[in-house]
């Protein structure tokens, strides 16, 4: 068995994204229905002491980098207490948290002494009216504070998460860019995916993210890729001529990013997903304790591993190899 997380085509995964809940105080309409959705019951999570567990084995097989994620990962009781422990495991070098925004700031010393390195935060309109009917009810002004707060304890770098949609938000562009112009963050527009759908209603909301670059042209700003944001994603990174800060693209759809993909996923109720888009799941509960067991699942789960998640395909109605997933992004984790 190798000793690097290595799949049939040659891709090595040094990077686990962890889901420690599928629960969200807010209902994002391109993340879960308005009326909610059935969650799992707390006892069918994984415990901190088991998530804490996967991470040293997989440590042990060249893991470096770590995502929280969710739902909303600060729902969870006590999600400090998980940083500090992953944070002591030998040979995790990076943790970051993806969030909403919305009950960081109070946390944010706390979360950086138990070692946090770096955060997105979800921000999909800098208008409050239209802020609260994306998130159906979410607060801009809380967010901003956790932005802030995460500047003021050194966070870097901060990344805000834009879900750009059609006739919803694609009017922004320019509004998000010119932060960029005015701070050190890095905006990260982000296309509109298939996750969770079983019609084609996601379609009329996709926007290709190539208008981003053609808001710049318009605007007669030069801009220039802008290098490797430090990071583990897919995002395809540009820099405004004369801009502290920077913008990112990530086309799951448009241009998809399989071929570099570095990441697995773990779900708030133990499941392995090889790939964001397909139904495929392993199941970790029984395999923990087992370090060498627990090893082989994560292998196994890397066979099977596609080389696309063809979400391309879906966009143009085709046939696809796989089955997609019914999961929505609020139970896989994003």
């Amino acid at each position: 068995m190798s000793k690097v997380l290595v799949d049939r085509f040659n891709r090595v995964h040094d990077y686990l994204r962890i889901s420690v809940t599928d629960r969200c105080n807010l209902r994002c309409v391109y993340c879960m229905p308005e009326e909610g959705m059935t969650f799992e019951p707390e006892e069918k999570l994984l415990r901190f002491d088991e998530i804490a567990e996967v991470v040293r084995v997989l440590a042990g097989y060249g893991v470096r980098k770590l995502r929280l994620t969710g739902g909303e990962p600060l729902v969870r009781k006590n999600l400090v207490e998980l940083v500090r422990m992953l944070s002591a495991i030998p040979g995790i070098e990076d943790i970051a948290l993806t969030t909403n925004g919305v009950f960081f700031a109070a946390k944010a010393d706390a979360f950086k002494e138990a070692g946090l390195t770096r955060i997105n935060i979800s921000l999909d309109s800098l208008r409050a009216d239209r802020f609260s009917l994306i998130t159906r009810g979410g607060d801009i002004r809380r967010v901003l504070d956790s932005v802030a707060a995460a500047q003021r304890v050194g966070l870097d770098p901060i990344k805000l998460n834009v879900v750009l949609m059609k006739g919803i938000n694609d009017d922004e562009i320019e509004d998000f860019l010119q932060l960029t112009l005015s701070g050190r963050v890095q905006v990260r527009f982000i296309e509109y995916m298939p996750i969770g759908h079983d019609d084609d209603g996601w379609k009329t909301k996709y926007v290709p993210l190539s208008a981003v670059l053609e808001r710049c042209e318009r605007m007669g700003w030069h801009v220039q890729p802008h290098g490797e944001v430090y990071g583990n994603g897919p995002s395809k990174n540009y820099r405004i001529e004369g801009a502290p800060g920077s913008f990112g693209l990530i086309h799951p759809v448009s241009d998809h990013f399989c071929e570099t993909c570095n990441r697995l996923r773990l779900t708030a109720d133990g499941n392995i997903k090889p790939c964001l888009y397909w139904s495929d799941e392993f199941n970790v509960r029984k395999y923990i304790g087992d370090d060498e067991a627990l090893a082989k699942l994560f292998f196994r789960a890397l066979d099977v591993k596609p080389q696309n998640h063809e979400m391309a395909q879906a966009l143009l109605g085709a046939s696809q190899s796989h089955v997609p997933t019914m999961r929505r992004m609020s139970q896989i984790g994003g």
